[in-house]
């Protein structure tokens, strides 16, 4: 369940870097889905790559 939970939003992630909110003098973003609890940190890197940590509520 929670993996299904956190692939919604690397979905979401994936279809829109820019989502969430960016993090104050960095490059992360900050992406948090309250309906499914998980909350995700993410980079995208210059070549579009992104680098995500992620926490799932239980």
């Amino acid at each position: 369940m929670e993996t299904h939970r956190l692939d919604r939003a690397i979905v979401a992630i994936s279809a829109n870097p820019k989502i969430g909110t960016p993090v104050p003098n960095t490059l992360l973003r900050d992406y948090a889905d309250e309906v499914d609890g998980v909350r995700v940190i993410d980079f995208v890197t210059a070549l579009r790559s992104i680098t995500i940590v992620a926490y799932v509520e239980a």
